[in-house]
């Protein structure tokens, strides 16, 4: 197998970061379809090289082709599957005529689905057995990575091999992807930071300080790898691009739509207040009672990420939790 098998590739999911992604590949010469569900979506990138509706004023490739018909997608190399978490099993269903046998699916959603406590890979597995599983995640804001800004990724692959040559096809001259064959460490370190930049989110907004914050960031890391390594992951994984470093850009900048929906919160807006002005996904508030679910069957303990179920559920309020946070028995850092 060479690089130069995946020319081709289909990108499933038309909001702002998998424009992004299909734009990166576009820009380094790859033979790219955008699916997106929305025909407004599709029909203004093929008319004005614009996403309007979720990535506006970024003018993208003249190459890259959108379309809201499945079929465009056939006969690809790979695809890159960026369909919202809690959506992704209705979507690959729709890809599955499409699919062969081997084929690589990239997997660039970041959640757990809530009614199973899947993770995306094991969702694929359900769904579209035959194909291969691989991770893209990491600290990378979509208007950064579509306007050609340096971003580091980890992409992780079982097989080594095919984790390489997929690499080097997706890599661009500003998106540089690590790899890693810890699929689920990937998948684990991407869908609880998401949740933790909530938290972090409501520190800010009630006024806490950058101490408690990075309080926050650094025992929500040991959460993630404690999470992680329950489950089998390997927590070297979890030191990397798909958790500390997407850790880190997540929980501390407002383009994060999960951080800046907890800052909004410790601000005093209620959560339909804020979900109601936004038309993107805000993935931790959906992954949050199922990170909670599985944390309580796995036995790990995760107080901050229970916090923050608890309070977007409203069985919680956020400045009891706070204390209750706070007033933990005291004990050893590691």
């Amino acid at each position: 197998m060479t690089a130069q098998r995946f020319q081709k590739f289909g990108v499933i999911g038309g909001g702002a970061w998998g424009t992004a992604l299909a734009q990166t590949l576009a820009v380094s010469g790859r033979d790219v379809t955008l699916w997106a569900y929305e025909n407004q979506c599709s029909d203004a990138i093929n008319a004005k090289h614009e996403n309007t509706l979720y990535l506006p004023g970024v003018k993208l490739h003249k190459s890259l082709r959108a379309s809201s018909d499945m079929a465009d997608l056939a006969g690809v190399d790979a695809v890159l599957a960026v369909a919202p978490a809690q959506h992704m099993r209705t979507i690959l269903g729709k890809f599955a005529p499409y699919t062969s046998r081997g084929l690589p699916v990239v997997l660039c959603s970041k959640g757990i689905e809530i009614s199973t406590l899947s993770f995306m890979s094991e969702v694929l597995e359900d769904v579209l057995p035959n194909t291969v599983p691989a991770v893209l995640s990491g600290p990378s804001f979509a208007i950064d990575v579509a306007n050609g800004l340096p971003t580091a990724v980890t992409l992780a692959v079982e097989d080594g091999d095919l984790g390489a040559n997929l690499g080097a096809a997706i890599a661009a001259q500003s998106f540089r992807p690590y790899l890693s064959t810890d699929v689920l460490g990937a998948e684990i370190g991407g869908a609880v930071k998401n949740v933790l930049a909530i938290a972090c989110g409501m520190v800010l907004g009630k006024g806490l300080g950058r101490s408690a914050h990075a309080a926050l960031i650094t025992r929500g890391f040991a959460e993630m790898t404690r999470l992680g390594t329950a489950l089998g992951a390997s927590p070297q994984t979890l030191t990397g691009m798909c958790g500390l470093g997407d850790l880190v850009l997540t929980c501390s900048s407002e383009q994060s739509r999960n951080m800046s929906c907890g800052l909004a919160l410790g601000q005093g807006k209620t959560l339909d207040e804020v979900l109601s002005t936004r038309s993107a996904v805000t993935e931790g508030v959906a992954t949050a009672p199922a990170l909670r679910q599985l944390a309580t069957e796995a036995g790990v303990e995760m107080p901050i990420s229970e916090a923050v179920a608890a309070i977007l559920d409203g069985s919680a309020k956020l400045d009891t939790t706070i204390k209750a946070l706070l007033n933990r028995a005291h004990r050893a850092e590691l």
